[in-house]
């Protein structure tokens, strides 16, 4: 039985406070097919939550692939993603500087370096 080994990311966006609403109701359906550009790029355990006080939108994945910035370029081509970041990225602000959307060569999200992890007992 061979193990998969898996990179952890974790990144942060904020979210305008007025499109809080709209945000919340594009993820509670995300289109398919956006699901399934993440799932051909090896992007397994995806989640974003929320943090209202400074309208923080922190996202945590699991990368199983073996070509991270390949698969992310994929990702970046596919044409369904592209219109769905067309419509999320109006409604959030970069923290990183330069950034002008999702899928350029300036990242939109910001990555945090992981501090502390402990994974337990299998």
């Amino acid at each position: 039985m061979s193990v998969v080994h898996s990179k952890r990311i974790c990144q942060i966006i904020k979210l305008k406070p007025e499109a809080e609403a709209e945000y919340r109701k594009l993820h509670a359906a995300v289109w398919p097919s956006v699901l399934a550009a993440l799932e051909r790029a090896h992007i397994i355990d995806y989640s974003i939550n929320y943090y209202p006080p400074l309208q923080l939108l922190i996202a945590t994945m699991k990368y199983t692939g073996s070509d991270y910035e390949a698969d992310m370029k994929k990702v970046a081509e596919d044409p369904e993603t592209r219109k769905w970041w067309a419509v999320t990225d109006g409604m959030q602000e970069s923290f990183v500087e330069g950034a002008e959307g999702s899928g350029k060569d300036v990242p939109w999200w910001m990555e945090v370096e992981e501090v502390f992890r402990f994974e337990g007992k299998p």
